[in-house]
């Protein structure tokens, strides 16, 4: 017979990469939430779900589940392989830790096939996350990197990020880059993943002295931050990041790509024309429709970008006017330079240790 499963335990035994987790929900609860690093084996389809789901409302409970047996009996040689292929321990979970979870793991039993299932399901994950986050005594100090857009910030963080540094990329988390144009490339994610895989990331690092940032409003597309990070971002160590125009525009074009995304890319400069100087906007929109995406680029920076950074940098304190400013011409300095100030600061606030505890 199965056994039940804490969200404590079954976090305990992901972290130490022992557990293969299975959604066994639709494929469309699936792509919308799901716990991080879990693969789907959907015991219905959306299709079967949302057939059993009228039975169940118009009919009766009894016809609905005759109606799930017979379409389960098909499917049920290849639903077992699907399991059996899998090594190790397995965890399966479906909504509330009900009807799906527990027929899968009953059959998998009397199969000879052993899995845990999630006491309370998805809905219990979804729980912890949130008092997780909502009361997480966060303890590494942030670096947070500043600079206008264009920069190349996000860039910088992936590149120190495969060098090892403990980096927290929340555009990529988002699946946002924070702007009107943000989602233009990318596949937004909503309050629920986001959580789920930024505590991922929080929890990685919560034993490291520091991590890197980059500066972010509250909200990042269609997400929200936690406060605790909000805070941290606030009380942490600002760096600085200046680029020349030339490759803040490469960068721009490079990450964005609006030849491939032209009509995206329109839509999104019609919801901040009005904010533009008329004949200025008239030229960034010929400049769109004509495929001169450079000079659009350029124009949105001078016009609209560039204005609305300094302004948000002048509602910063004092100590981010006095923040090291880091200017380079190519990516590879910025990154050298960024590991250059982070390894001063770190030998900075050692020697003030050490010199506190009177050694």
């Amino acid at each position: 017979m199965f056994q039940d499963i804490s969200i404590e335990k079954l976090n305990e035994l992901r972290a130490k990469n022992e557990m293969t987790v299975i959604d066994v929900r639709s494929p469309s609860e699936y792509a919308d939430s799901t716990i991080p690093g879990s693969i789907n084996i959907p015991f219905f389809t959306d299709e079967e779900r949302a057939e059993i789901g009228t039975l169940y409302k118009q009919v009766s409970t009894q016809k609905a589940k005759e109606r799930g047996l017979e379409i389960m009996s098909a499917k049920l040689p290849v639903f077992v392989k699907r399991f059996a292929e899998i090594p190790g321990n397995k965890t399966v979970f479906c909504w509330r830790g009900g009807m799906r979870s527990r027929t899968t793991a009953t059959v998998l039993s009397l199969m000879g096939i052993h899995v845990y299932r999630l006491d309370g399901g998805y809905r219990t994950f979804r729980k912890w996350a949130v008092e997780t986050l909502g009361s997480l005594d966060f303890a590494p100090q942030v670096y947070v990197l500043h600079g206008n857009t264009g920069t190349g910030k996000t860039e910088i963080l992936k590149a120190l990020k495969a060098k090892g540094y403990p980096v927290v990329d929340l555009e990529g988390l988002a699946g946002h880059r924070g702007s009107i144009f943000g989602a233009i490339g990318m596949k937004s994610h909503n309050q629920k993943t986001f959580d789920a895989v930024l505590l991922e990331e929080i929890l990685r690092y919560r034993h490291e002295p520091y991590i890197i940032i980059e500066a972010e409003s509250k909200r990042i597309g269609k997400v929200v931050l936690p406060e605790f990070l909000i805070q941290k971002k606030e009380l942490g160590t600002h760096i600085l990041l200046e680029a020349p125009k030339e490759l803040r525009v490469t960068n721009i074009l490079n990450d964005y790509r609006p030849e491939e995304h032209k009509e995206q890319s329109l839509q999104a400069f019609y919801q901040i024309k009005s904010r533009i100087h008329t004949p200025i906007a008239q030229e960034i929109e010929a400049c769109l429709l004509s495929g001169q995406y450079a000079r659009a680029v350029e124009l949105l920076l001078d016009y609209y970008y560039d204005p609305r950074y300094a302004h948000t940098s002048s509602t910063y304190g004092e100590e981010f006017a006095k923040a090291p400013l880091i200017r380079f011409d190519t990516l590879d300095e910025a990154v050298n330079q960024v590991e250059e100030r982070i390894q001063h600061l770190q030998d900075q606030e050692a020697l003030a240790r050490k010199v506190k505890s009177g050694a």
